[in-house]
């Protein structure tokens, strides 16, 4: 089902956006694959009956990533590690400030059920074309999952245990919504 045109304010109270890492290297196993929210953020969508009037700007605070689940592992996620995950991401990973997605161009698949959006994504200084599909569902449900590789922005992926256990440098970032 299309997209109905209009415009659209999305954040954390009507919508999600999350990060999704794997784990890799020789001690994978004891490592977990993360789901991280991104609690402050903010993004204006704008379907126009034309294509060519459609955008997408997103912006979002890289400080207020907070673990939601680890899946994996030798042994299950506890509140300490949550909160030692988002110490490590702040300190050592990504340092908090600004994130912003700035959408170039926006056309219909062929099939006309998706959106193909292609733009810029500004993140740890530094800015790198990004492309993705916005899948719309049933009963005004909107997804699209952006795979990033952390390298591209100058962000060294987490390594510990002596470099025995890594995160995968791509990430996949989802965002879902439900459109009124």
């Amino acid at each position: 089902m299309p997209i109905m045109p209009g415009t659209r304010e999305l954040g954390p109270d009507n919508a999600s956006l999350r990060i999704e890492t794997k784990r890799g290297g020789a001690a994978a196993k004891a490592g977990h694959d993360l789901v991280i929210e991104v609690r402050s953020w903010q993004a204006t969508l704008v379907i126009g009956e034309d294509p060519a009037e459609s955008s997408l700007v997103l912006n979002a605070d890289a400080g207020s990533m907070e673990v939601l689940e680890g899946t994996g592992g030798i042994m299950a996620l506890t509140d300490e590690d949550r909160v030692e995950i988002k110490k490590t991401l702040e300190e050592e990973v990504i340092e908090p400030g600004p994130v912003e997605f700035r959408s170039t161009r926006m056309t219909p698949t062929e099939d006309g059920q998706h959106l193909e959006v292609s733009g810029e994504l500004e993140m740890n200084g530094k800015t790198h074309p990004l492309d993705f599909e916005l899948d719309p569902g049933t009963e005004g449900a909107l997804s699209g999952t952006a795979t990033l590789k952390q390298s591209d922005w100058g962000i060294e992926p987490y390594s510990g245990l002596f470099g025995t256990l890594k995160v995968k440098d791509q990430v996949e970032v989802v965002g879902k919504a439900t459109l009124s």
